[in-house]
């Protein structure tokens, strides 16, 4: 087994999981102000990345990878505003679930362990590189 090659591949399963966690996050912002579109309809859900462990077959080493995207099932906001076309007969509008102080802790949670990833690719490829130049 190859040790270097583990490092890439577990630092590669880091930063893959960590954007498609990002890719998330930016949906979930995007979508922070949505109501329904018509009395009665749900706004946009916040949605939340599970992790899993994953083991590399070839290097047996373990990683990790995104086991799903669910949704937040927590209950909408409603807010008072009789003139919104979503508005239901007392006159309130469902907004979507989504919390952008939480986001933002999670893009920031999200971008440092990508980035970390990134610092423990990095060094596992110039120790390779180290390496071939010693063999030479």
């Amino acid at each position: 087994m190859d040790i270097l090659k583990s490092i890439l591949t577990v630092a590669a399963s880091g930063m893959q999981a960590q954007g498609e966690r990002l890719k998330v996050v930016s949906e979930n912002v995007a979508n922070a102000n949505s109501t329904g579109s018509a009395p009665g309809e749900d706004p946009y859900r916040r949605k939340i990345v599970s992790f899993e462990e994953m083991i590399d077959r070839e290097t047996g080493t373990s990683g990790v990878a995104v086991a799903e995207v669910s949704r937040d099932e927590s209950s909408f906001e409603l807010r008072y505003d009789p003139s919104h076309p979503a508005a239901d007969t007392d006159g309130f509008v469902k907004v979507s679930n989504v919390n952008t102080i939480i986001e933002m802790a999670n893009m920031r949670e999200a971008s440092r362990s990508y980035q970390a990833n990134l610092n423990m690719f990095e060094t596992g490829r110039s120790m390779r590189s180290q390496l071939l130049d010693l063999l030479k």
